[in-house]
């Protein structure tokens, strides 16, 4: 027989065994701190820099006002990393918040997540990454007039079928993609900050007189100018994903975070001072791309660059996106959560195709009913949610199991920190400005019960779909995995 026999508890040394005389595959540890640091600025740095600052003036209504969101967010990142690098060296294993809350919490609130987090969060995620890069990449086509839909969307689709391919193929070849285009990215905010400190230099100073002029105070603003900031820090934990794919996980885990996300940090600081001495808070609001309009400000008939740069930009935080998304949809299939056929590899490649293939196609989906502004609130509340509830785990561990072995510990208070913004993230918006779609998203979360109790707990199983597995595992050329012995 091909089906794996599945032996599975919340102890953190539960396993996978395979059939007899079938060998064991795993995923190999490719990932160093060069790629680490690469794999969170990387998926970091994508469209959020280019397209959220206006947003965030917007909702916050001064200069002075959005650049401290932007501090508080890069903060945030920085104490929720450092709070995900401790549980990381405690629970060595791929998956990040769902391997977390399976092993602290259990199988149910971990199958809510992988549920919503396969279907809807990280297919979301991607989609909006890619319909950004989409816009700025067949912009230049269509001068002095918007670019039809339908263009942006098959040019986010043709990105998802790329990133798909290379994705699949190796993982060297993903995390030297990540690691050039994280380069590229690099460059890109540095002519910015240049451009800005030049700017400045020169005496262009009007934004930032009366600075916190018009400012708003209301909590469900402030909470939505957080979630359109927080947008752009996203990625900040997908380390934690690739867990069994790192080399020396308790060294690069902690010291990938505290090089990325405070470099990151500045640099999203310095660039949002550059749009506003190029620019003033109106100019800023009414621009439909902010770093496009400072190109054309600032670097004339150069300002081709730009969009150059937030489309590779764009293009190298989707690969980001994808690599770490589809572990997600892996490992929750290894522990029962998902259908067997979404937890195996390729038999040479040595890559979780499946899952790439199931989270490329729910990408696809997305991208034909989802709008980017739309898609960032509703995934902000539901990973900010999630987020939660794994630093609760932490904190768990930290006041109820202080002996298990770490080899690197955060000081409690972090964690807390992060706990308490994420509880007011999820409440605010909801309290000052109750929308009906948050119904639906925790509607959707919950509806995983109907689905849980048939198929996990009593493993209810339709006979045809093991023949629907083994035909695919012929098809695809993959078989099943084991994690490695940590």
């Amino acid at each position: 027989s091909t089906m794996r026999k599945r032996k599975t508890t919340d102890s953190p040394h539960s396993y996978t065994d395979l059939s007899e005389g079938e060998e064991k595959l795993r995923l190999k540890q490719e990932v160093g701190l060069i790629s680490g640091v690469s794999l969170i600025a990387g998926t970091m740095i994508g469209s959020g820099i280019f397209m959220s600052p206006e947003w965030v003036l917007h909702h916050m209504g001064s200069p002075a006002s959005s650049l401290l969101i932007w501090a508080a967010c890069g903060l945030l990142a920085v104490f929720g990393a450092l709070s995900y690098a401790e549980l990381g060296t405690i629970i060595k294993e791929s998956g990040g918040e769902y391997i977390y809350i399976l092993r602290i919490f259990g199988s149910f609130p971990a199958f809510l997540f992988a549920y919503t987090s396969v279907i809807l969060v990280r297919p979301a995620g991607l989609a909006a990454v890619c319909l950004s890069f989409a816009e700025y990449a067949v912009a230049p086509f269509y001068v002095g007039c918007s670019s039809p839909q339908v263009v942006i969307k098959c040019t986010a689709a043709a990105c998802i079928l790329l990133l798909t391919i290379i994705n699949c193929l190796n993982v060297r070849l993903a995390t030297s993609v990540m690691n050039i285009f994280t380069a590229a990215k690099l460059l890109a905010l540095l002519v910015i900050v240049v451009g800005g400190v030049v700017l400045l230099a020169k005496g262009q100073t009007r934004s930032f007189q009366n600075a916190f002029e018009n400012t708003t105070a209301g909590i469900g603003a402030v909470g939505v100018a957080f979630y359109q900031g927080l947008w752009s820090y996203d990625g900040w934990n997908n380390l934690n994903y690739v867990t069994e794919e790192l080399k020396k996980p308790e060294v690069t885990l902690p010291r990938a975070v505290m090089i990325a996300i405070p470099l990151v940090t500045c640099l999203y600081l310095l660039v949002n001072v550059s749009y506003l001495a190029a620019m003033t808070p109106s100019e800023v609001l009414s621009s439909g791309a902010v770093a496009v309009t400072w190109g054309d400000k600032v670097l004339g008939s150069w300002a081709w660059l730009i969009s150059l740069s937030v489309a590779l930009s764009t293009f190298g935080s989707s690969n980001g996106t994808f690599f770490s998304g589809g572990r997600v949809c892996y490992i929750a299939a290894r522990e029962g959560h998902m259908p067997d056929i979404l937890s195996m590899a390729h038999v040479r490649c040595l890559t979780p195709s499946p899952a790439l293939l199931f989270t490329s196609a729910m990408s696809l989906i997305m991208i034909i009913s989802g709008s980017f502004t739309s898609i960032v609130n509703f995934f902000s509340f539901i990973a900010w949610f999630f987020y939660g509830m794994t630093i609760s785990g932490l904190l768990y561990l930290k006041i109820k199991k202080p002996e298990l072995p770490r080899s690197y510990k955060v000081p409690i208070i972090i964690p807390i920190i992060v706990l308490m913004a994420a509880v007011y993230l999820v409440l605010a918006p909801i309290i000052d400005q109750p929308q009906i779609e948050i119904l639906y998203i925790v509607l959707f979360i919950f509806s995983g019960v109907i689905l849980y109790f048939p198929l996990v707990r009593y493993k209810c199983h339709p006979r045809f779909l093991q023949k629907v597995t083994l035909h695919l595992q012929l098809f695809l050329e993959v078989a099943p995995t084991t994690r490695d012995a940590n």
